[in-house]
């Protein structure tokens, strides 16, 4: 059985988180996915989701695609994450391209192009303006 792991805060959830969790699963059998918890989100943005990590884990959880999910509390924790749920290999969105090659020695890692023109900051910028 063929493994991947991916991660991600999939606040405000939309179609490009959908298409990459689809194109992830796609790669393997088994789909494993870490969601960003609210303080490993506010480290990294500067603000906290919309969506507490609850939710987010719910949504997630929900997807028929979706076998595993976990809450993800560090950026420097991929490797472990990895070999904790046995991950053959790892998906990420382009915008992190080349930023994990640094676990090729454990597994595959495979960088997928994001959906044009949708991002949940984007989403969130618009609906501020209005």
């Amino acid at each position: 059985m063929k493994k991947i792991i991916t991660f991600g805060t999939f606040d405000v959830f939309h179609v490009g988180h959908i298409n990459i969790l689809e194109r992830a699963k796609a790669l393997g059998d088994y789909l494993i996915v870490g969601v960003s918890s609210d303080q490993l989100n506010f480290s990294k943005k500067q603000r906290y989701p919309i969506y507490c990590q609850d939710d987010r884990l719910k949504i997630i959880s929900s997807l028929k695609f979706v076998d595993e999910v976990f809450v993800e509390e560090s950026l420097d924790l991929k490797l472990e994450y990895i070999k904790k749920f046995n991950a053959d290999i790892l998906v990420m969105g382009d915008d992190w391209a080349g930023r994990f090659d640094w676990v090729k020695d454990e597994c595959s890692v495979i960088y997928l192009p994001r959906t044009p023109s949708i991002s949940t900051t984007q989403i969130i910028e618009i609906v501020r303006s209005k």
